[in-house]
């Protein structure tokens, strides 16, 4: 019996569309399933500062015409409590059967998945990162190229952050910086032969931002709106990619929480929700792109296996620097995603990487419950110190994150988060490290700002069905096919045998592309 489709990817997200791209190309039946969810709202039309002061309708972007950011006072990002993103993150846990415990999970049934609401960070492994890979490294160089240029990147041409990055030829120019960001990196190119030796290192955030024009996306404006929608597509989103795939006759796309895969006659079934009808739809392949917490419950499944395997995550904290010279300036708008970057050698084998942020983007009730002072006397200090202020993320290596999940009976993903033994004193010794440094650059950490995150929380999810060169149950092999289901492959982080403290999204694009070609010319399709 044929099967519906060549190929079934599960997941329109970074990962999905990348592997679909090769395998439409070689004219392969895909089908591509997602949640369906759509983000939808009100975006702003005016420079950020700009639409706080004059926009008489700010609340429809800022909370909702259904209070959605009220109701969102707890989420661990201010990115969950923007209206606009609201469908992004909503119901993913419920309709994968996921539950937690000491472990921020988080996911996405929207079609472009989690790019619709993300950092836009992005850097290559290194050749040392990517020896864990059972592949040749050309064949990841070849993907990062075809990824990077098909995005758009945004970066110097040479700092002291370019072979860390390995971007820079394939980079459009760096978005402007603002005043502040501008200060501390003159500072730095004054002491670099001081903070070098201290194993600091600082150079502007390669970021998947466009600064100039790129088919129809145009490039950033620096209105500040990062946060809420870029209204000119200049932040990639995997979405962008989707609409591009519908243009081809032998892509299909449609609306489907898959809640199981079967082996069918010669080919598989994925099972699932659409909308109110549960349906059956047959594939010769299917490659999950889920994200890693509902590929891992597809798989884990599908193998019957209920023992509990790892999931790598990257132990993360937070800060906010005081710049004094600044203190009482105007605050003026500007780009709203990471500036400045840094990476901290704690040892030889432990390097942490970070990213500094303006906070002219972000509005004072971010802040306001921080300080150990009444909403009302906060407010009005804020106001003062935020336009002096810049905000800073870290992350360690996913090596330091003790995370397992397991399937029980019902099916259900069951994750329990916790870190390393030695994780703890790492945050610390990052973070009285980092005060120092960033004092050199006329930086101040603001006492009590250092805050380390619960598991999970970095959203930097992977590794649960890692490839391997000789893969053993719960393992892939070099093109993410599972061992022991011949025919199902995973392409988005589960797949990835390593976790660095870079963002992965590029690397599990790159590889997903890499696989879709190698399942494009390599393998029959029925």
């Amino acid at each position: 019996m044929t099967a519906d489709f060549d190929v079934i990817i599960v997941g329109s997200g970074p990962a999905g569309v990348s592997a679909a791209f090769p395998l439409v190309a070689a004219g392969k039946k895909v089908l591509m399933v997602d949640g369906g969810n759509s983000p939808a709202g009100e975006l702003p039309r005016q420079p950020f500062l700009a639409a706080r002061e004059y926009d008489q309708e700010q609340w429809k972007w800022m909370i909702g015409s259904d209070l959605h950011a009220l109701g969102m006072h707890d989420a661990i990002s201010p990115k969950m409590r923007v209206p606009a993103h609201a469908k992004v993150f909503s119901e993913f846990n419920a309709a994968n059967y996921i539950n937690s415990e000491n472990f921020v999970a988080i996911g996405s049934l929207a079609q472009g998945g989690l790019s619709n609401a993300w950092g836009c960070g992005v850097a290559r492994f290194s050749s040392a990162e990517l020896e864990e890979f059972p592949c040749l490294p050309s064949e990841l160089e070849n993907a990062y190229r075809l990824v990077a240029q098909r995005i758009g990147i945004s970066g110097p041409k040479a700092d002291d952050l370019s072979d860390y990055f390995g971007l820079d030829s394939w980079s459009q120019p760096p978005i402007a910086m603002d005043a502040l960001h501008e200060h501390m990196y003159s500072r730095y190119e004054k002491h670099r032969q001081s903070l070098n030796g201290t194993g600091f290192r600082l150079g502007r955030s390669r970021i998947a931002v466009l600064s100039q024009d790129l088919g129809r996306r145009q490039g950033c404006n620096n209105q500040g709106n990062c946060l809420y929608g870029c209204d000119r597509g200049a932040l990639y989103s995997a979405s962008t990619d989707l609409a591009a795939l519908k243009l081809f006759p032998n892509f299909y796309h449609q609306t489907m929480v898959v809640d199981a895969l079967r082996q069918g006659d010669g080919h598989w079934l994925i099972e699932g929700a659409a909308g109110k009808q549960v349906k059956s739809i047959s594939g010769s392949r299917i490659l999950l792109a889920a994200g890693t917490l509902a590929t891992t419950r597809l798989a884990l499944n599908a193998l019957q296996l209920q023992q509990s395997v790892r999931l790598l995550s990257c132990p993360t904290a937070a800060f906010v620097l005081c710049l004094p010279s600044s203190f009482g300036a105007a605050r003026h708008t500007g780009f709203g995603l990471g500036q400045l970057s840094f990476v901290l050698s704690l040892r030889d084998d432990i390097h942490v990487l970070g990213s500094t942020f303006a906070t002219s983007g972000l509005p004072i009730s971010e802040f306001v419950n921080y300080l150990p002072l009444r909403r009302r006397y906060g407010v009005d200090l804020l106001k003062a110190l935020l336009s002096s202020c810049v905000v800073g993320n870290l992350f360690l290596p996913g090596n330091l994150s003790d995370n397992h999940v397991s399937v029980d009976g019902t099916g259900a993903l069951h994750i329990k988060g916790g870190f390393k033994e030695e994780t703890g004193e790492l945050l610390k010794t990052a973070g009285s490290r980092l005060r120092k440094a960033y004092a050199q650059l006329g930086a101040y950490m603001l006492p009590m700002s250092f805050t380390p995150a619960k598991a999970g929380a970095d959203i930097h999810y992977a590794g649960t069905l890692p490839m391997r060169i000789n893969p053993v149950p719960g393992e892939t092999g070099s093109t993410g096919e599972l061992f022991g289901l011949a025919g199902v492959h995973v392409v988005d982080g589960a797949a990835l045998p390593l976790l660095s403290e870079k963002s992965h999204t590029l690397t599990i694009m790159a590889n997903a592309t890499r696989i879709g070609e190698r399942l494009a010319v390599g393998y029959h399709c029925a």
